[in-house]
């Protein structure tokens, strides 16, 4: 018989208190559950309704469609990031965003560890490899800003490194938008416990299981690290050019209908509908860091 595999179990210190979370065991701490919601100074109590959800998504998935006929018929190109801690819905956004978009024009990009080639490159080199060409829009599921987050926090490059990227993004991104790219960065911010909640959520939903790695777990005791290198990127590569765009997403509802919003609002496409696409939720959706403040 084989050896029974090692409880994933992690000591973590909140608001002073320590408390052990093991994402294995089937009950979540109910601390976790009445506080995930409102963690980290969440403006709402309760989610949005999913029908108010899908009513809404809808008219904006529509704008999205011409927002393609738009693309297509001029040759211009749009670029998004979405940037943010693990089980911060980037990938979900992602897919509301684009689900109904022509995927022939419509290109989501997730890359993997660099190869031992692509290690040996210039950092933003295979990310530029993957760019909009013309008609094209691009979502990014995590990009160059790898090197802002996990990798000084996970020792996964130098602390020269750390600091030569921070003063290189604003300059190849200015290249980005001198170039006529329509570019967005989203920076999905949640709070600790819907993060412990979603974590334990997928270890025990055998359809989202292979979502949390070895490395997720190894990051819930670093959350005020990943804190500390979330602030100096927003200070460092926030510019007028290319701002970035932060979302409090503890409901993943309002994070995507905002963010998909801001996306619609921006572009001045043909046969733009303002009253179908709404406003934004300035609790929600900010620029900078100031909606975290």
């Amino acid at each position: 018989m084989g050896a029974q595999a090692e409880s994933r179990a992690v000591e973590l210190d909140i608001h002073g208190v320590k408390h052990i979370f093991d994402v294995d065991d089937p009950v979540l701490p109910g601390w976790i559950d009445e506080e995930a919601l409102t963690s980290g100074g969440y403006p709402y109590k309760k989610k949005l309704k999913e029908g108010d959800y899908q009513d809404e998504l809808k008219a904006l998935q529509i704008e999205l469609i011409k927002v393609q006929f738009w693309l297509q018929a001029t040759g211009k190109r749009v670029m998004a990031l979405f940037e943010g801690r693990d089980a911060a819905g980037k990938g979900g956004s992602i897919a509301a965003t684009s689900a109904h978009m022509n995927p022939r024009l419509a290109r989501v990009v997730a890359l993997t560890k660099p190869t031992d080639r692509e290690a040996g490159q210039w950092y933003f080199q295979r990310y530029v490899a993957r760019f909009p060409t013309a008609g094209e829009f691009v979502l990014f599921d995590r990009s160059w800003y790898n090197r802002a987050g996990v990798e000084p926090v996970m020792g996964f490059c130098t602390p020269k490194q750390y600091e030569q990227f921070l003063k290189q993004a604003p300059q190849m991104e200015k290249l980005i938008v001198q170039d006529g790219i329509y570019f967005f960065k989203f920076y999905l911010d949640i709070g600790r416990e819907m993060q412990l909640k979603r974590f334990h959520d997928r270890c025990h939903d055998p359809r989202a299981v292979w979502k949390l790695s070895s490395m997720d777990i190894a990051a819930l005791s670093k959350w005020k690290d990943y804190s500390e290198k979330r602030d100096r990127m927003l200070k460092d590569t926030h510019t007028d050019y290319a701002p970035w765009t932060v979302v409090r997403a503890n409901d993943k509802r309002r994070a995507r209908l905002n963010l998909i919003r801001h996306i619609l609002l921006t572009l001045d496409y043909d046969g733009k509908d303002k009253n179908a696409i709404g406003k934004i939720d300035e609790k929600i959706l900010g620029q900078g860091s100031d909606i975290l403040s």
